[in-house]
């Protein structure tokens, strides 16, 4: 119960995180406000998600998950409620940073439970299907949402979206505890003048750092597609109906649910090819990137969800960066690893997000985006992936001669496959 109590939680902050996503078109007419302006909704509450990952992990590490996911669910709920009556620009960006704070709260305390609450053999497999699960957020906020958005309104539909979020804090009150009955509770005690060390500590390490560009890489594309440019490129630049729009979002989700237990089972199975297994996932990502930009005339619909499905898979792939710190850092500093690693795929999300939205308002000030603005756009994404993989390789490298000189060796893939073990991959 505890564990799907913290799923809940964070699907529910999926939904609060990609309200905008799908009702980017709705808020520039609501606002009267430029395509920039729209986006600078949701970078600003990437931004603060982004930060506060560092302080929502040593919060995790002081308190424990239940404090935080019911802040988190708190915290949602009223920048929802703010941004349900809001009609100014100002105060929709408050209400977005607050809804970003929240929501900073909440995976990690999630994913905090589950090597807590179960044997350690299963721990990659859980924390895939942790942020899997979490994903029927996004269903929700691409279904039911429009659906009350498009026949109630924009009040109502944030609204709603704010109640479901106090539901979520009163679960978490109730039923989620930080470690089983009996089992002894980890506390750090923070000394206010030592975190700044404690926090370069941890961020110098080479698994700290190998598991930021590992979510960068596999993660930001997803969540630029998923919070904020997906729905408007598939309408306004695709072409789709909204339903088909909507059903395309979903597919999102759909394979990520598919994908998510099977990378998490090779993660497992052979934790010395984890940074490979993330490199093919990006190739999921830019190969059909790369082809959806330079197709001529409007992407088939078959591409199209190629192209979703890659970007499916790189939510589990990013969240194989969460296992390099859990393997290779102490245990009561998880958290604040935790919160690094998350930062990698959200800061570049908000960099692509608001660099998408500049670039269309350049090529379309009027706002009648089409086809070739948006491609010229989302290239921006490719410059972004091509640095995260160099950041990979270099750290990566960095943690393996770390790991020989502990004797743990990981051998070339020559010598892999001259001995016969490649059978075994």
């Amino acid at each position: 119960m505890v564990w799907i109590a913290a799923v809940l939680a964070y699907s529910v902050a999926v939904l609060q995180r990609t309200t905008m996503g799908v009702a980017g078109l709705e808020a520039t007419e609501r606002f009267q406000a430029s395509a920039t302006i729209v986006s600078t909704f949701v970078v600003l509450q990437l931004l603060v998600y982004a930060l506060a990952q560092v302080p929502a992990g040593l919060l995790l590490d002081r308190y424990g998950s239940r404090v935080t996911i019911t802040a988190g669910a708190g915290l949602m709920a009223a920048g929802q409620l703010l941004i349900a009556g809001s009609d100014t620009v100002a105060l929709a960006v408050v209400a977005r940073i607050i809804v970003g704070a929240g929501d900073a709260l909440t995976f990690s305390s999630a994913i905090r439970l589950v090597p807590a609450w179960f044997p350690t053999a299963r721990v990659p497999i859980l924390t895939q299907v942790t942020a899997i699960l979490g994903q029927v957020g996004q269903i929700a906020s691409a279904v039911p949402f429009v659906a009350v958005l498009t026949v109630a309104g924009w009040s109502p539909a944030f609204g709603a979206a704010a109640g479901v979020s106090g539901v979520a804090a009163l679960l978490a009150v109730l039923v989620i505890r930080a470690t089983p009955p009996g089992a002894p509770r980890p506390r750090t005690k923070q000394d206010l003048r030592r975190i700044p060390l404690l926090v370069g500590r941890i961020i110098r390490h080479p698994a700290t750092q190998l598991g930021f560009f590992t979510h960068l890489s596999s993660g930001f594309p997803g969540i630029v597609f998923s919070m904020m440019w997906g729905y408007p490129y598939l309408t306004a630049g695709e072409g789709l109906s909204r339903p088909a729009a909507s059903a395309v979002m979903t597919v999102l989700v759909a394979v990520g649910i598919i994908s998510g237990p099977v990378i998490g089972a090779l993660t497992q199975r052979h934790p010395l090819r984890r940074s490979t297994l993330v490199l093919l996932v990006i190739a999921t990502i830019l190969v059909p990137l790369v082809t959806v930009l330079l197709w001529p005339g409007p992407a088939p619909i078959w591409l199209l969800l190629i192209l979703v499905a890659g970007l499916s898979i790189g939510g589990p792939g990013s969240n194989i960066g969460f296992d390099f710190p859990r393997t290779d850092l102490a245990r009561h500093r998880l958290g604040t690893a935790t919160g690094v690693v998350l930062m990698g795929g959200f800061l570049a999300a908000l960099v692509a997000i608001l660099l998408i939205g500049v670039l269309l308002d350049l090529q379309r000030p009027d706002g009648n985006y089409d086809l070739q603005s948006f491609r010229v756009a989302f290239a921006v994404q490719i410059p972004i992936l091509l640095l995260g993989i160099t950041g990979m390789l270099i750290s990566r490298r960095r943690l393996r001669r770390r790991m020989a000189a502990g004797g743990r060796v990981v051998p070339p893939w020559r010598e892999v496959f001259r001995g016969g073990r490649w059978r075994r991959i």
